[in-house]
Formats: structure tokens, sequence, C-alpha cells
């Protein structure tokens, strides 16, 4: 029996609802039931496929589909609504099905397979005041969007919705109304989305009888996820989100509904002696049904092939086309020393998870151990710089003074080693963050995903790097994407796409942004303080009272001024911004 969870995240919510339908059914029930099956077979589920949504529910002549980003769902809200067939003879048009449609991004409670809030509420309401055939998008959508896509939104005024305390604003579009799109410029060189087959692997069960043995069916996994990351053509959810099913009974269709993804990995390993067997199956995400199978029973020393089959299998599965330079970067498998594998496979769950004091002399012995037994090994190098990052954040050693300094001269070996190391790159890009040097930050961050198109850390270290340095309007995406492949790590990333949203002026939208954060992390100051601004610039000043006085409960010595001068903004204009956000809502240091 798979595993029922309540959680909640933010999400873009689109309810559509079939215009006239009783007077429809009325007049000829078979033509219209045929009609709205034709039209959710051949318009609105494929767009809700192709924009990476989920129909949560179909209610009679309505449906409720959610989304990771604002831009799919409006997207596939103008894909759907511009499907209208210009010309209908006389019995067509009697059955034609019109949508209205309504678009709100917020707070949603998810229960099962359902989804419940206040996000869903205002959705609801937004259909029911969209024109037959046109869109209707809360404010928040439309301050999101910004000009991500190519059409214009009229300003329908502020109203009041049933059950709703605040006004909504609305913002109407139409596609009849071409008036509204003549001022809106469409780059020349705009391309059609490019649909990526999408993947995640869950941990390879350990079959082995011996819980010591759990470390090396997890590392199958990761390098499995490792592999199938550096490859352009495939989106792959990162380890940290795939592993959060581990020890879990799940349904693959739910994960493929919680990621996102077509199709899902799972596994097991059994390691006996100097034998090993590994079965592996692909299954579709959508149906359940398996797409490859495969038992592999080798020796020891013959993993790393069978790592390489199990990844290639998958590429001809999925139909996914490798180039030139893919198929080296798989065929480097970073050291052909079984034992200095081994040692990395104990260290990589630890400083790739959550790293604490205790753990630290462990992971670095292991990966000093690694690096003894291949000299060469860019990976042991690389992890051995993260690990010293995090105990220059948190001080846990008696060199933390000098751990930048020994996090740098890891990252710098690893490179040497291997110059396309991805994970390398990441690190040297948060070295160089840390060190205020954004410039080479932002070269190693766009390096390591030149080289692993799929991996969130370098997406942040963007987005980090963007915040920091005057850039809030390219940080979002960068966060987006982020989200999007490491959705467990939401909570991290939210903070700061909350910040770049106040940056930019969109005010509404980073409170939308920092109310999730906080939801998420309730003992959280600083993205409070972020938020408490974003009030002051909508005008909720009762709202930013009470938040500011949440604050000052959780930690009563807090200090804007101190707390903003260690942060490593390189514009003052910006952090002026967010300080003005705080006198408006009458808070003072």
């Amino acid at each position: 029996m798979s595993e029922h969870r309540t959680n909640r995240r933010l999400a873009a919510i689109l309810a559509a609802d079939v215009v006239g339908y009783s007077r429809l059914m009325e007049a000829d029930e078979a033509g219209t039931l045929a009609a709205l099956k034709r039209h959710r077979e051949n318009v609105f589920d494929p767009a809700v496929a192709k924009h990476n949504g989920r129909i949560v529910k179909l209610i009679g002549d309505g449906a409720l589909t959610e989304f990771g980003s604002v831009i799919d769902a409006v997207n596939c809200a103008v894909e759907v609504q511009s499907s209208v067939p210009a010309e209908q003879d006389d019995k067509t048009s009697r059955s034609a099905i019109v949508l209205r449609i309504g678009i709100n991004l917020g707070d949603v409670i998810i229960d099962g397979e359902d989804i419940y809030g206040d996000g869903v509420n205002v959705a609801a309401r937004l259909e029911a005041l969209a024109a037959p055939g046109g869109v209707c998008v809360s404010s928040v959508v439309h301050e999101s969007i910004g000009t991500r896509v190519d059409i214009r939104f009229q300003d329908g005024g502020s109203i009041h919705v049933k059950n709703i305390d605040r006004p909504v604003r609305v913002w109407r579009w139409h596609p009849g109304n071409k008036a509204a799109e003549t001022d809106r410029p469409i780059p020349s060189d705009a391309k059609p989305p490019v649909q990526k087959s999408s993947i995640a692997i869950l941990p390879f069960t350990n079959m082995s009888g011996d819980p010591d043995q759990e470390y090396f069916s997890d590392g199958i996994s990761e390098d499995i996820i490792t592999d199938l990351s550096k490859i352009a053509g495939l989106m792959v959810i990162a380890r940290n989100s795939s592993f959060t099913y581990k020890g879990r009974s799940v349904d693959i269709r739910a994960v493929g509904r919680d990621l996102g993804v077509r199709s899902v990995l799972e596994g097991s390993v059994r390691r006996a002696g100097n034998r090993v067997r590994i079965t592996a199956q692909l299954i579709d995400a959508t149906t359940g049904g398996h797409l490859w199978a495969e038992r592999f029973d080798r020796d020891l020393s013959d993993l790393f092939a069978v790592q390489d089959d199990v990844t290639s299998r998958i590429v001809q599965a999925l139909k996914v086309t490798l180039s030139p330079t893919e198929k080296a970067r798989l065929a480097n498998a970073g050291t052909s020393n079984i034992d200095a594998h081994d040692s990395f496979l104990r260290a990589r769950p630890l400083f790739m998870g959550v790293l604490n004091s205790q753990a630290f002399e462990k992971v670095t012995k292991l990966l000093m151990k690694a690096i003894e037994l291949d000299p060469n090994y860019s990976q042991a190098y690389a992890g051995l710089g993260f690990a010293h990052m995090y105990d220059y954040q948190n001080h846990w050693s008696p060199n933390s003074e000098r751990a930048l300094i020994l996090a740098k001269q890891s990252v710098d070996r690893a490179i040497e080693k291997d110059p396309d190391e991805p994970l390398a790159r990441v690190i040297a890009s948060l070295t160089a963050t840390f060190e205020k040097d954004f410039v080479r930050a932002e070269a190693e961050a766009n390096r390591a995903l030149s080289l692993n198109p799929n991996s969130a850390e370098a997406y942040g270290c963007l987005g980090n790097i963007y915040v920091f340095s005057g850039k809030p309007l390219e940080a979002i995406p960068m966060l987006e994407l982020a989200m999007r492949l490491d959705p467990a790590y939401t909570q991290q990333f939210l903070h700061l796409l909350g910040i770049a949203n106040l940056l930019v002026g969109r005010y509404e939208t980073a409170v939308t942004v920092l109310r999730q954060r906080v939801l998420l992390v309730p003992g959280t100051d600083f993205s409070r303080a972020i938020l408490v601004s974003a009030l002051g610039y909508v005008g909720d000043l009762d709202e930013a009272r009470r938040v500011w006085h949440e604050l000052k409960k959780i930690n009563p010595r807090y200090s804007f001024q101190e707390h903003f001068e260690r942060l490593p903004f390189t514009s003052e204009d910006d952090v002026r911004r967010i300080a003005a956000g705080l006198a408006k809502a009458g808070i003072s240091d």
C-alpha cells in the first residue's frame, strides 16, 4: 500500500469551466458530452501535459490543474483558449466547448492526490470572472510573469470575491482582443519550448540483508543520477528530492505527479562478497507501465560497466540522442579504483546531505582515503572542498578560520585533476561567492551547467550570485529552475526568490513567496524581515506589524542594519529598497 502524505507547497492553480454547460446539455446531451470528450482529448489534456501541469481532478464540466510554474500555467491557458476553431458549422457551434479559465499563485495543501487552500479558492473565483473564451488571473500572477509571456493582460480593477477577505485585483486576456497584443514585441529569435524527457531515480533498495551496505545501494542510485544529469536532452530530478522517497512504499504515478516527471527508475542491489546483483526497471509515471527492466549479475570489479549499461539502456528507452561530448563524459567514471570509489560512496551522502559537526571528521577521513587510493580522483577532492565549505560556515573544526582556504585548495586540485568535473565547478562558484568575487563565481556556475545541465546546485549558485550582485531580474529564472529540479529543497530557494522579486518591484509576488517560506521554515527571522518590507510596499501595515512581532519573538536581538552589513550586497540601492519597505511598514531598527 502506498503511503498517504499531507503537505503544502507554492503552486500555480488553473481552474477551468465550460461556459453554458447546463444549456448545452439540455439542448443536446449526447453531442455535448462527445464534444467535451474531444476537447479534453485533443486540446486541454495535451496542453496541460505539454506545459508540465497535473490535472488534479475533473468536476463535471470543470477541471482543476496544478503547475509548478506560473509561466507554464499561463502559456497552457493561452494555448487552450487560442485553439478554438475560427469557423464552425451550425451543428458544431451548438455544442462547441468554450471555457472560462482562472489562474492564481498561492499556498496549496496537498492531501493525497487532491489539493486545497486559499490558492485554490481564489483560482475558482477568478475563473467565474473570466470572459467566455478568456483568461482571468490574479495580480500576483500578472506581476510574476512580467514580460515572460507573449501576450498582454488588461487591468480589470480590484474586486471583492466571495469567501476572500481582501480585495483581489484581476487581469484579463481574450484571444479576440488583438489590440492588447500590438505593443508587446515578440523576440525575433523566439522558439517553441523544447519538450524534454524527464526522470527521477529513486534510491535502490538494499537487498543484501546487511544495513551497513545501505551506502552502497544508495551510491548506485546516486551514480546513475550523476551520469544522467550530464545529458542536455533529459531533465533529471536532483538526488535530494528523489531520496525523500527512501524507505517508503510509493505509487510510481504519485511520484511522477509530485516531481513532475514522465518516467521513474527504481531497483535493488544485492552485494555478497565480490559479487553484485543489480535489478532496475524504468516505469512510465503516467500509466505505471514498464518501459524497460533488466537484472545484472556481475563481479564487483565490473560495477562501473554495469552502471554504464544501465545508463545506456535508460537513454535508449527514452529515445534521447547523445552528443559526442556527452558520450565521452558518460564514459568517464571518475576513477577506476573500486576501493577509492567505495570510500567516496560512503562520504557522498554526508557532504551532499545534511552535514553536521559529528559527521565532518568522518567525511574528511573517507575522502582523504579515497584520494590516497587514487590521487587523481577529482570528485573526492571536490567533496573535500564541499566539506571545508560547511566547516567555514559552521565553525566545526579548530581550523575553521582557514576552512575557506582549504576549500579553495581542494577545489583547485579537483579542477586540476579533471577540468570537466561539474561538482568541482559548483564548489569553485561557492568559494568565489564567499570571497565576493562574483565574476569568477558566475563563470564557474555557468561552466558547471555546461557540464551538468541538471545541476540544481549550479542554478541555485547563479540565483544567489545575481541577487547579491545587483541582477535580481536574472536571479528569478535561475531560482525557479533550481526549484523545478530539486523541489524538496524549495524552502532553501524561496528566500532568495522573495528578495529578488522585491528588488525588481514585484511586491505581491514577494509577499506570496515569502509567506510560503515562513510556512515551510517557521523559525526564520531573515525571511520575515524581507516579508515585512514587501508588506510595507503593498500597504498591508497590520500584517507587517504582526510578522515583525513574530520575528522579535524568535530573535529579540535581531537588527536589520547589523544583519545586512554581513551580507554581500554590491548595490547600496538594493539594501536601501529593502529598508524603505520596512520604513513604509512603520518599522524602525
